[in-house]
């Protein structure tokens, strides 16, 4: 599964409602967590992967795959917890960020049976950074106005940098195509 970028529209849209937890959602549940966990990750939103659907997976320090689908955080403490977060839409870019400390989340698991989880410190996290994606939200939304704006002007110079480059390898390709049916012609 390809991971989008910081700059992708799908990213900022708020993902809509899944209506049946089958096999074929498994299946891609799976391959994200193949995904996630070849890119050093510990969570990913639907959204990421270009689905525009609510579910995501954690996979904490405690080691357990948990699957949170069309979830719903019910309440959050008033306790407060900086931390610095990455994310892998937005890769090797971090911000101290200001998350409720506890959080109390509903959702469906991959059986589509639903669950109640209360969590707390790195776990509460993870999950609140994975719900912002499913509403269209990035971590950088939630930090110093300033390093958002700077990171978003980053992300899009990358951006204009790889089309440039993939359009000068289409150029390429294309001048030697021409050259090699001109040669077949002669």
């Amino acid at each position: 599964m390809e991971i989008l970028h910081l700059g992708q529209d799908l990213l900022r849209q708020k993902s809509l409602p899944v209506e049946e937890v089958n096999d074929e959602l498994r299946s891609t549940l799976n391959a994200m967590f193949d995904t996630m966990i070849e890119s050093g990750g510990v969570g990913l939103a639907a959204p990421q992967v270009g689905i525009l659907r609510r579910f995501f997976i954690v996979l904490a320090d405690d080691e357990v795959r948990r699957v949170f689908i069309n979830p719903q955080i019910v309440s959050t403490s008033q306790d407060m917890c900086d931390f610095e977060e990455g994310c892998l839409s937005i890769p090797n870019v971090y911000e101290k960020i200001s998350r409720p400390a506890k959080i109390t989340v509903q959702a469906l698991n991959e059986q589509g049976k639903p669950f109640t989880l209360e969590a707390e410190g790195f776990l509460a996290r993870i999950i609140q950074h994975e719900y912002d994606h499913l509403e269209g939200i990035l971590y950088i939304d939630r930090g110093d106005q300033d390093f958002r704006e700077k990171t978003i002007q980053q992300f899009e110079r990358k951006a204009v940098r790889k089309a440039e480059k993939e359009a000068a390898k289409a150029a390429r390709a294309a001048r030697i195509a021409a050259k090699k049916a001109k040669k077949a012609g002669n």
